[in-house]
């Protein structure tokens, strides 16, 4: 199906929250997700479907010194 991930058209075979964040290697990591201007807890990740067309952001925090 095709989404919008932060902002680019992209094809996933995802169908819920938590396998897009798996597939983007992201677990373990720091990151907020939003889906349609809505910011989802990490508790609810696997309980949000994914849709055709949903605009889904994700920002991760990157360390640096």
């Amino acid at each position: 199906m095709q989404i919008y991930l932060n902002g680019e058209l992209t094809n996933t075979p995802c169908e819920n929250l938590q396998q897009l964040i798996q597939l983007l290697a992201l677990e373990g990591k720091r990151f907020a997700v939003e889906k349609n201007q809505q910011i989802i807890p990490k508790s609810q990740l696997e309980q949000t479907i994914i849709a055709p067309n949903d605009h889904i952001e994700i920002i991760h925090a990157v360390g640096g010194g």
